[in-house]
């Protein structure tokens, strides 16, 4: 599974995250707080933005804290 950066139709905005199972289908989209989606990134998870660039553990780690 890995989660992907949707994009923010303006900068007002709540930052939206889309979980991708393995299947390649989104079930759960989510916000940077929810508990689920800390611990998966805190545990490795990929983080796509948009276009599909997947971000370091490091980079992911410092841009959902930034949003929280």
């Amino acid at each position: 599974m890995i989660y992907k950066i949707l994009p923010k139709l303006n900068d007002d905005d709540t930052q939206i995250f889309a979980r991708i199972d393995d299947d390649g289908l989104c079930r759960v989209t989510c916000i940077a707080e929810n508990p689920e989606f800390q611990a998966h990134i805190k545990a490795g998870a990929e983080l796509q933005d948009a276009d599909g660039n997947v971000m370091t553990q490091e980079q992911a780690n410092q841009f959902v804290g930034s949003l929280a």
